[in-house]
């Protein structure tokens, strides 16, 4: 999901590593997953993964609906 998924949101200020919101598709189903990257050990965490709601991205599921 992460090597062939695209990047659509970027969090640098998060700690103790930057992560990022990544879409990509399983099953031809919409999948976003948030990743942290430890760059000194070369290590990527999971911090979480779910399928995106219509109620809070657009239709692409790229993009946060205005409140």
């Amino acid at each position: 999901m992460l090597l062939k998924g695209e990047c659509i949101e970027e969090y640098p200020d998060d700690t103790p590593y930057p992560s990022a919101l990544f879409l990509g598709l399983f099953e031809k189903i919409p999948i976003h997953v948030v990743a942290s990257f430890d760059k000194v050990n070369s290590i990527v965490y999971i911090i979480t993964a779910y399928k995106p709601s219509l109620k809070v991205f657009e239709v692409d599921y790229r993009k946060r609906r205005k409140s």
